[in-house]
């Protein structure tokens, strides 16, 4: 099978979904112009490290998978569970080598443990408290049994983060995503190498402005010494989330007031999950063969997985827009 990788919002996502999903379902693929769209066209370092990790839990033969390479072949093999240890480097996101590890990881003949080093809190990626909380809240609701645990936060450009993950197989069902329910908003605002009131002012501002949105919250403060500097909040209710970085120069109470901002448009649209989880869900759907969510945008990334899946897949997404403006995606 060939696939364009500069095809919709032409990023890495493309690259991880493809290998996903040639490894669970065997077909051998080739992605041509992988990444062409980006500044820095062709595999970046977390991108050659991902899909060697695939490679090795599905005894998968591989070419073209070195720094910078435009163009790569997957030809996958038997998946096999067991205990793997991955290093990133530096502070390549942690989240994003699990979505192209976890469809795979699913269907091992038994349990699988992968120890990640790298990065848990850094930009363009869904935060590793996002990822525990909101992706792998709503994918035990499809049936994912992943067990994952935070050892230590990475953060950019050092990284140096380190996650626990336990994926035992199990056959994946029907969900439905229609209307998200909780009743409060939760959250972890965390800083590391940095002075305690950081972390405080990030999740006190992050309060003021969802207390003024009607909404009870439990926000916890995490305070730690780990080789890297940073700091984040990510709040989340049921399946919708938010999440902002602190970066030099950015104010803790913009921060906090950021991540709350972006939940709260959320949960106003009365959506059933947010766009960031729609895009992760798709797969996931596809292996179930049945499923809906609502979301209030369908983005870039949500249509490239659409694209990628139905490559793979026997399956045909439908999108409407029923009387509430949400968008809904079903199978």
């Amino acid at each position: 099978m060939k696939i364009d990788g500069s095809y919709g919002e032409g990023g890495g996502q493309i690259l991880r979904t493809a290998v996903a999903l040639s490894s669970v379902t065997g077909k051998p693929v080739e992605i041509e112009n992988i990444r062409k769209m980006r500044p820095k066209p062709g595999l970046a370092p977390q991108h050659v490290k991902a899909v060697e990790s695939a490679a090795a839990i599905c005894e998968a033969e591989v070419r073209g998978c070195s720094l910078h390479s435009t163009r790569l072949s997957f030809r996958p093999g038997k998946i096999k569970g067991g205990t793997y240890k991955i290093d990133i480097g530096t502070a390549g996101s942690i989240t994003l080598l699990l979505q192209c590890l976890m469809p795979a990881a699913l269907h091992a003949p038994d349990a699988m443990k992968l120890k990640i080093t790298g990065g848990t809190d850094v930009s363009w990626s869904p935060s590793i408290d996002y990822f525990r909380f909101v992706t792998l809240g709503a994918l035990s609701r499809i049936g994912y049994n992943c067990d994952l645990r935070l050892i230590q936060r990475g953060y950019y450009p050092r990284g140096g983060g380190c996650v626990e993950a336990t994926i035992k197989p199990s056959a994946l069902k029907k969900a439905f995503f229609d209307k998200n329910s909780c009743n409060a908003v939760e959250g972890i605002s965390h800083s590391s190498n940095l002075p305690a009131h950081i972390a405080e002012r990030q999740a006190a501002s992050a309060e003021e402005l969802l207390h003024r949105g009607g909404y009870e919250t439990r926000i916890s403060r995490e305070i730690k010494y780990c080789p890297s500097t940073g700091s984040g909040i990510t709040l989340w209710c049921g399946a919708l989330g938010g999440s902002t970085l602190g970066k030099r120069g950015l104010r803790a109470e913009k921060v906090g007031s950021d991540a709350a901002e972006a939940i709260l448009n959320e949960l106003g649209s009365g959506a059933g999950v947010d766009i960031f989880l729609a895009d992760q869900l798709i797969p996931y759907m596809a292996l179930a063969g049945t499923g809906s969510f609502t979301t209030r945008l369908i983005t870039p990334h949500t249509k490239t997985n659409i694209w990628v899946t139905e490559q793979f897949l026997d399956v045909k997404f439908k999108i409407e827009i029923p009387e509430t403006g949400l968008y809904r995606v079903s199978l």
